[in-house]
């Protein structure tokens, strides 16, 4: 508060609503009750603040190794929100079950500030300590809150604004609350509806972690939802016992508690047996497949899958007969997990990276073409060489050419080989080419739109007979291979221009998987941290200051300039610290001119459809960053309204709704395609 006589009037306000009946009409029900709670059973008083109660880093230790597996499930979720909020005047925080902080991110200067204020790890935040607050409040509502500014108990902490989500185990008990504290009043809404569903995502990993060695069962009454937090997630035992439920399974079902179905066979739920449903999921490829629940004969769509154990170890059964063999492609899709395991370095929980690791991963398995889109230095040659070694053509050789470093008149030797005595300077007993040498393995093209088009022809036509004619040679060489390819550019643009042939472009595009740029993936921090894991074997820790800069630089190089720069770090730290010291002074720069921008990740793309100044301005931070959102998803379709829709999970009329709210014109461009 700003003076003594702001605080009197917040006391006055307090005691009026608590004790006029008619005067508390003024507050939200939650609030009144929550200020007569701190004063006829808590017996805290307005006008004498008490700083919440500090543990000791003994009890606090002991308090995180009790909910650890919570703190563990719930890190990502708060950074990358911390992240999606891009506001350096928040702190996204975790209590436990009885309001202690267990973890907490912010800024640095946001941190030091609100720990003045009691707002740190180790202190205890119920309502009987701290008064009306998100987190303590949440604790006793069990429901979503949001507590601004005014509505808090004491004065002291009507500057801020609580938005806090409480999260709930799979047997429906509140285990802790996930809480965005800022000192805006205009991120309360979204800050919100953010919290809630970053809570769905960290209870829905409570169940992955705590039944690791069960079935999970996702379903939707819409197919489009499988797979997303608003499906339905059941873990269940190899005796199709239902062992947990997430609460959007229960309201999937229309049943009020766990209780009525944990404990229970899966046959209660749906009119189908776990092996049953098991077995139609593999034969589907994972793909929804329909069932009808036991009693309301409602239908649903589900997909079901075996423990990762269980999938290593290949020893399940998953047919209905008990003693029949599983089959070639059985077999194969058990092992599913285990090869999406194998790529488990490529992300470390952004949501547009996994997904695309999914896809390709299933895609390597039959054989299809895949052309890999993303900045220089986003990791295509490493995505490559993880999916060869998923595929079946695991076991061959990966031999990668990249199309733009080699002079244009060595491209073709070095593709098709040659005999001997082919050309001058060749060498004596001729050369095999990469494609010749990726027979039976993977052949990955880097930068395939800087390929002449005089070989595109030749490429073309390895591509349709599989087989190679060396440079000189009259004999073919049969070849087969998977091939990968790979570009920074927009190939449809390169075929539009004339300088990539349109027949070549179809033959490679199986399907287009886009890799991220570093500045937008939600999982920068993981990401850093096994950088410095995969360095040296005693990675140094990053302070404070050196990780925020680090997260706020943009990276224009992605995660190759970002692995050179924590390779010169770890060489000049001398302790066991990562200091900004040590860090360039073009990302301390570069992080610092981030920080300070309106606009939280500038992208080239989103720039170019601005629409002017004053409406730009009217947009707050999370109207900025979800308009870019759109934007990307948008070029990624190639301005398909309907595709984009379909993506979101709304209609395309919500779309269009949305679109004009963000003041996105879909007359961005006279050249792009109608919506289909």
């Amino acid at each position: 508060m700003s003076s003594l006589a702001d605080v009197d009037t917040h006391v006055r306000e307090v005691l009026n609503i608590v004790n006029n009946p008619l005067a508390s009409r003024r507050a939200s029900d939650s609030v009144a009750q929550s200020w007569t709670r701190c004063l006829t059973e808590f017996h805290l008083d307005p006008g004498r603040f008490v700083m919440p109660p500090v543990l000791t880093q003994r009890e606090l230790t002991e308090r995180r190794e009790a909910a650890s597996d919570l703190i563990a499930c719930s890190k990502l979720e708060m950074t990358t929100l911390y992240q999606q909020l891009a506001d350096p005047e928040l702190a996204v925080v975790l209590v436990d079950s009885d309001g202690v902080i267990v973890h907490q991110v912010s800024s640095v200067p946001f941190g030091e500030a609100v720990a003045a204020d009691g707002l740190r790890v180790g202190a205890l935040w119920s309502e009987r300590e701290a008064g009306t607050n998100g987190m303590g409040t949440c604790l006793i509502e069990r429901d979503c809150i949001a507590v601004c500014q005014h509505e808090h108990f004491y004065p002291r902490y009507t500057s801020l604004t609580c938005s806090a989500a409480p999260i709930f185990d799979e047997r429906g008990g509140v285990v802790g609350v996930l809480d965005v504290t800022s000192r805006s009043k205009l991120l309360q809404q979204h800050s919100l509806v953010l919290v809630g569903m970053s809570r769905q995502m960290i209870e829905n990993r409570l169940i992955d972690a705590r039944y690791r060695h069960a079935n999970m069962i996702h379903f939707h009454s819409r197919p489009e939802f499988v797979g997303t937090l608003h499906a339905g997630k059941l873990a269940v035992s190899d005796e199709g016992i239902v062992l947990a439920a997430s609460r959007s399974a229960l309201f999937q079902l229309d049943l009020r508690s766990p209780a009525e179905l944990c404990g229970k066979r899966i046959e209660e739920a749906f009119n189908a047996t776990l092996e049953d449903m098991i077995a139609r999921s593999i034969r589907g490829s994972f793909h929804p497949v329909t069932v009808y629940s036991a009693k309301a004969n409602s239908r649903f769509f589900l997909t079901a899958q075996t423990p990762r154990e269980a999938a290593n170890s290949g020893t399940r059964i998953l047919m209905n007969d008990s003693r029949a063999k599983p089959s070639r492609k059985e077999t194969r899709d058990t092992a599913g997990q285990g090869r999406l395991d194998k790529l488990s370095h490529l992300e470390f929980g952004d949501p547009r990276m996994a997904s695309q690791i999914q896809l390709a991963a299933r895609v390597i398995q039959r054989k299809i073409p895949i052309i890999l889109r993303g900045q220089t230095g986003t990791g295509k040659e490493v995505f490559a060489n993880a999916l060869h070694s998923i595929s079946p053509n695991g076991s061959g050789a990966f031999v990668a050419v990249n199309c733009a470093s080699l002079p244009e008149n060595l491209i073709e030797s070095e593709l098709f080989g040659y005999r001997a005595g082919a050309f001058t300077g060749a060498q004596r007993e001729g050369r095999r080419g990469k494609i010749v040498q990726a027979n039976g393995g993977t052949l990955f093209l880097d930068e395939i739109g800087d390929m002449p088009l005089t070989l595109q022809a030749r490429l073309l036509r390895v591509l349709e007979e599989h087989e190679v004619t060396p440079l000189g040679a009259e004999t073919t060489v049969k070849v087969d291979f998977q091939l990968i390819s790979a570009s920074h550019r927009n190939l449809i643009e390169l075929v539009q221009n004339g300088m990539f042939r349109e027949d070549l472009y179809y033959r490679l595009n199986g399907i287009e998987i886009n890799l991220p740029p570093l500045r937008e993936r939600a999982d920068a921090l993981a990401l850093i941290g096994h950088i410095l894991e995969t360095e040296c074997e005693d990675p140094p820790t990053l302070s404070a200051e050196a990780r925020q800069a680090l997260l706020n630089y943009p990276w224009p190089g992605n995660i190759r300039q970002l692995r050179h720069v924590l390779q010169m770090a770890i060489a000049l730290c001398d302790g066991p610290e990562i200091r900004c010291a040590h860090l360039p002074p073009e990302i301390l720069n570069g992080a610092s001119a981030r920080a300070m921008s309106a606009t939280p990740s500038p992208q080239p793309a989103p720039l170019a459809h601005l629409t002017d100044d004053a409406q730009m301005s009217a947009l707050n931070a999370i109207q900025v960053k979800e308009r870019e959102t759109v934007l990307l998803l948008l070029d990624e379709h190639r301005w398909n309204v309907s595709n984009v829709a379909k993506v979101l999970g709304i209609s395309r009329n919500t779309l269009y709704r949305k679109m004009h709210r963000l003041h996105i014109r879909l007359s961005h461009d006279s050249s792009a395609p109608n919506d289909a």
